[in-house]
């Protein structure tokens, strides 16, 4: 996994608060995503974890150029696709593909599912209408449906057959990259565990790279090769599953780990406390934007912003004062 396929690079997204005066322009804004860098290799799912708020999900609108960032780079096989204009970027979505997170309101009711999945090639002009009927019901049959489903409405499907649905959608472009916004958070674990199964087969059948937006820490190490832990808007800390799993570095990501439910209550759990709430995106501390709830804060924290970086040679990256200084003094 040596290609890279998507670059990020000090992306940004802050939306404008409207002024409770009309005709006067506000000065605030909320700061979603804060200013990140990542990059994406080819073949390879990239998880982003975090708690709810922390700006995985815009980032993964403005990687879909769903919305567009407020500043920074996005690259897709180095070519900056923020640049691109509107008939540019109807050939972008060829590429890259996105599944959200409810089944249910990303169906048209109106439409046989049918028509949904043949709509991207209808969009595209791609085929004629025989081939593209034949492309859909080979799609069907590769997630899991039987394609003489064609002809029914979505509400006669349960959640799990709608994400495959979606799933199929999704695939009918061939794209390079699918963008999976929490895809299995709405429907019930046996089911998960089905949906997940099937990206993983999918991803070898059709060499395909995944971003995978969720907050089960679980389901992330089930299905990611790379995670990247969001806090604030920022990215806090990077590594391989097992980087992240076995050796955390940041204590935020260390008091996500030691959330997850444990199998007996009577294993001993290492917590580490955190006080107070997640401060406010509008207007984020100083320093770190973790130092006012890190039990390890230093005065540096509360001042200096600290890079994603890691001095043991490899790329297990982490934004921590505390832990970059131990790294220098070893």
């Amino acid at each position: 996994m040596t290609q890279t396929i998507l670059e990020v690079n000090s992306l940004k997204k802050h939306f404008d608060i409207p002024n409770k005066i009309p005709l006067f322009p506000s000065n605030q804004s909320v700061k979603a995503v804060d200013g990140i860098s990542f990059d994406v290799y080819k073949g390879e799912t990239l998880g982003i974890v975090g708690e709810s708020g922390c700006g995985k999900s815009t980032v993964a609108r403005m990687i879909s150029q769903i919305i567009s960032p407020s500043d920074g780079d996005i690259k897709f096989n180095k070519q900056n696709i923020v640049e691109l204009h509107r008939n540019e970027l109807k050939q972008l979505r060829k590429s890259i593909q996105m599944v959200f997170q409810d089944p249910y309101s990303t169906l048209n009711p109106r439409k046989k599912i049918g028509e949904l999945i043949e709509e991207p090639l209808v969009v595209h002009k791609i085929g004629t209408k025989k081939e593209r009927k034949e492309k859909v019901e080979e799609l069907l049959e590769t997630v899991g449906i039987n394609k003489r489903f064609y002809d029914r409405y979505p509400h006669e499907f349960s959640g799990g057959q709608r994400q495959r649905i979606n799933i199929a959608r999704a695939l009918a472009l061939n794209p390079d990259i699918i963008v999976c916004d929490e895809p299995v958070s709405a429907l019930d674990v046996s089911i998960q565990a089905q949906v997940l199964n099937l990206l993983r087969s999918l991803q070898q059948e059709f060499n395909l790279t995944y971003i995978f937006i969720s907050h089960d820490l679980n389901v992330v190490r089930y299905i990611c090769d790379r995670i990247a832990v969001m806090y604030l808007g920022k990215i806090v800390e990077i590594g391989t599953y097992e980087e992240i799993y076995e050796t955390p570095k940041h204590p935020y990501t260390k008091a996500l780990l030691a959330s997850i439910p444990k199998e007996s209550p009577f294993d001993d759990i290492d917590r580490i406390p955190l006080k107070g709430n997640i401060p406010s995106p509008i207007n984020p501390p100083s320093g770190c934007s973790f130092h006012e709830r890190c039990p390890f804060a230093i005065e540096q924290c509360t001042k200096d912003i600290p890079e994603l970086l890691s001095n043991e040679g490899n790329n297990h990256l982490a934004a921590c004062h505390v832990v970059n200084n131990k790294e220098e003094n070893k």
